[in-house]
């Protein structure tokens, strides 16, 4: 049952609706600050130190905190075939797992090491390139981002926005 607005002006009730949901969307928002406390960032880097993970890999190859896999092209064989590629495999789900928003030093992402490693490991030209920087942003990992945010901060108000004047039959 639609209930008709006569006490206000359709300008009014729609300045009033922005009103509240800009405040729905700031209470909203207020709590995301702590989805990535500092505690979380850390538990994320115990990833890099856990002796269960990286047991075996070469420390010279492992996947820096900066987000470098520093390989050798003549190594390549060797990271790949052996524990190597596996361990650091390991260590991205880890980190993945405890922050999937994470960004190493050098703003790479998760998924950009992800690229990287498979391209360096893959049958292709790209083989024995880990170069990570040839990656970052590459793809979609940052649009992917970029839309989830758009999603999480603006989607919400405008369909509340949208639920509110077809609640008053504004549209």
């Amino acid at each position: 049952m639609a209930v008709k607005l006569s006490i206000w002006s359709k300008e009014a009730a729609v300045h009033f609706a922005m009103i509240i949901l800009i405040i729905a969307n700031l209470l909203f928002h207020r709590g995301h600050a702590q989805d990535a406390p500092v505690e979380t960032v850390e538990k994320a880097l115990i990833c890099f130190n856990d002796k269960v993970i990286y047991a075996e890999c070469n420390e010279a190859y492992r996947l820096t905190m900066s987000g470098n896999i520093d390989i050798p092209p003549e190594e390549t064989d060797l990271f790949c075939d052996g524990p190597c590629q596996g361990e650091t495999q390991a260590v991205l789900h880890c980190i993945d797992n405890i922050f999937s928003g994470f960004l190493f030093y050098n703003k790479a992402s998760v998924r950009d090491v992800r690229y990287a490693l498979n391209a360096g490991c893959s049958y292709t030209s790209q083989r024995g390139n880990f170069d990570v920087a040839n990656y970052i942003g590459n793809g979609s990992s940052t649009v992917i981002g970029s839309f989830n945010l758009i999603g999480l901060g603006i989607l919400p108000p405008i369909i509340g926005l949208l639920m509110f004047m077809f609640l008053f039959q504004l549209l």
